[in-house]
């Protein structure tokens, strides 16, 4: 355990480095389309990965682009992601197959008065780069109970932790945040002037994911209680909301 908190923090410490701020956006990041809608601010972006459960990876193979869902996690300056050895995703990124990594969060349908206007409000990152494949087993086992950590706090102390035989069949990936930007929307319509006098109803339907209640495994011993991390259970934008 000490020696996992220890290369926890050297993990931490190596990708935070001397990052504040901005993040300068190059030719590829920089947003063009409705310019005022993006961020480079690196808290900006933090918060939109941290707050989510699941990226898009897209690569290219033989010239054939995929896009593949995957769980992550950020810590630091860095984006973690995980799959099997086997993966032709992560075998190509490891390789030094260029990566574009995104995330994105619908926070609400946006209905105008005209059909040109309707919109959806969200926050969306995207990260360019080349990942390069973590080898050290101690490093991997720390960025696994980080994505376990982060799609549940508090799990890693309930569960059997990975054999060397199941860390041998999972390849882990760290993606440096440099090349990097968001875009956001939030807000009523944008209608045109014209349109506002019309006996049109507009506004904003918000839209929110929920969990529900923990549904036991079948073969779990009913007599099991469910632990505090189970029962009480927040998404992380509702962790980071509640400041927990």
């Amino acid at each position: 355990m000490e020696e996992m908190e220890e290369i926890s923090r050297q993990i931490a410490h190596a990708a935070n480095g001397n990052k504040t701020g901005a993040i300068a956006p190059t030719t590829r990041t920089r947003v063009k389309r409705i310019p005022k809608r993006a961020s480079y601010d690196r808290d900006a972006i933090y918060s939109i990965l941290d707050t989510a459960l699941v990226c898009h990876v897209g690569f290219a193979i033989g010239g054939q682009p995929y896009v593949i869902p995957t769980l992550h996690v950020r810590i630091g300056d860095r984006l973690y992601v995980h799959g099997s050895a086997a993966s032709r995703m992560l075998g190509a990124a490891a390789g030094g197959t260029p990566l574009a990594v995104t995330v994105t969060h619908i926070d609400g349908l946006v209905l105008a008065r005209s059909a040109f206007h309707h919109s959806v409000n969200y926050r969306s990152v995207v990260i360019l780069g080349a990942a390069s494949l973590i080898a050290d087993p101690a490093e991997k086992l720390v960025v696994m109970k980080g994505l376990i950590d982060h799609v549940a706090p508090g799990r890693w102390e309930h569960i059997r932790h990975p054999n060397e035989k199941e860390l041998a069949a999972t390849s882990v990936l760290s993606l440096p945040i440099i090349e990097a930007s968001a875009k956001l929307r939030s807000g009523d319509p944008l209608d045109d002037e014209a349109d506002y006098a019309l006996p049109i109803w507009a506004g904003q339907i918000p839209i929110a994911t929920k969990t529900l209640t923990p549904v036991f495994d079948a073969r779990v011993d009913p007599s099991t209680p469910i632990p505090a991390h189970v029962a009480e259970y927040l998404l992380p934008g509702s962790r980071r909301a509640s400041g927990t």
